[in-house]
């Protein structure tokens, strides 16, 4: 059986790790935790500073005394395309000489500045097509994220897309009914991941530059405080009079919560405007600020759709040596590291 990767989610504000293992037809959690970065190391996904992200690493593997080296990362932000699209029909072997032909008409990245690589999710359409999801990621945003990896001694066996990670990480979690349509919504610090998922199938994937940080700095802004200061009130922390949140700081995460719902909701009448069978059912949130209760509040008005928050632990068995706490209070922003944790060595 090849060897399970440990999934090691490099995001804007911090460095998380996943270590599962198989158990039956399940998974068992043996390690997480989580290293900050400094604000500003990684800017929409482009990393501006390599020695700090490989030292955050590295930080993070001799806490967790973790040994193994086999890592799955992913890639999110401008530097990576994900389109659906239809080619004439033809054989596996015939797409993957042609995948790179096909692709020059759908990036706007010359082929030689591009990874690219595909799924199939319909080999012969009634009208003689095959259709593919098809991703092409700038090979100088791949390396840097490889290259920070391996500067922190570990082996990158696999790079995955941050969309298809939260996604594998929410079904091992959550059974689906084959007729439900999921938005899954990763809000990360910088970047919100949108994956539009039915039937194990994404539909429609979009990453917006809007995230948790949009709330510390507005907020820092209104009220002039220092950004440790207002990341403290984000998340409820350093409480004052009597355990009460200004009412200032409320009133600057509710117009927060505002435009980012307001960004989501464009993103979903899109994908509502030009797909004809789309019956979206739900909304799962994941990521550090999806337990913000304005933020519920403003994307249930306006999508009119129930909400939940992901549980990255709902269906995995957590060693009794780990601090279920501290894993309730990080779960939903796990969920991408679980789902680069299921990866093997060897995976395509």
């Amino acid at each position: 059986m090849a060897k399970q990767c440990i999934g090691l989610d490099i995001g804007s504000s911090s460095v998380k790790a996943v270590q599962l293992r198989r158990k039956g037809s399940g998974w068992a959690l043996q390690a997480f935790g989580m290293q900050p970065l400094v604000p500003q190391t990684i800017v929409d996904g482009t990393i501006m500073d390599q020695g700090a992200v490989s030292d955050s690493i590295r930080q993070l593997w001799a806490r967790l005394k973790l040994k193994q080296k086999d890592v799955a990362i992913a890639i999110a932000g401008h530097s990576v395309i994900i389109k659906k699209i239809a080619v004439p029909q033809m054989t596996m072997d015939a797409l993957a000489m042609n995948i790179r032909t096909e692709a020059e008409h759908h990036i706007p990245f010359g082929r030689d500045d591009v990874e690219i690589d595909y799924h199939v999710t319909n080999l012969s359409t009634a009208s003689g097509q095959t259709e593919m999801l098809l991703v092409a990621a700038k090979k100088e945003v791949v390396n840097d994220y490889v290259q920070v990896v391996r500067d922190a001694g570990l082996i990158p066996q696999i790079v995955d897309v941050a969309a298809f990670a939260s996604q594998n990480g929410f079904e091992a979690n959550y059974p689906l009914d084959p007729r439900e349509t999921i938005v899954l919504i990763n809000i990360g610090a910088a970047i919100s991941n949108i994956n539009i998922v039915r039937s194990g199938v994404s539909l429609f994937t979009r990453d917006v530059t809007i995230g948790g940080n949009a709330y510390t700095e507005e907020i820092q802004k209104q009220l002039g405080i220092a950004a440790d200061e207002a990341e403290a009130y984000k998340v409820g922390g350093n409480q004052v009079e009597d355990g009460v949140v200004p009412q200032d700081v409320i009133r600057v995460m509710d117009g927060v919560s505002e435009v980012m719902a307001g960004e989501f909701q464009r993103s979903l009448d899109f994908f509502l405007a030009t797909t004809a069978d789309a019956n979206v059912t739900r909304i799962a949130l994941a990521g550090g600020s999806s337990k913000i209760a304005s933020l519920h509040r403003a994307i249930e008005r306006r999508s009119r759709l129930p909400l939940e928050v992901a549980d990255a632990w709902k269906r995995v068995e957590i060693d009794p040596s780990l601090d279920r706490a501290y894993l309730a209070a990080h779960s939903p922003e796990a969920l991408i590291g679980v789902g680069l944790a299921m990866r093997a060595v060897g995976d395509k």
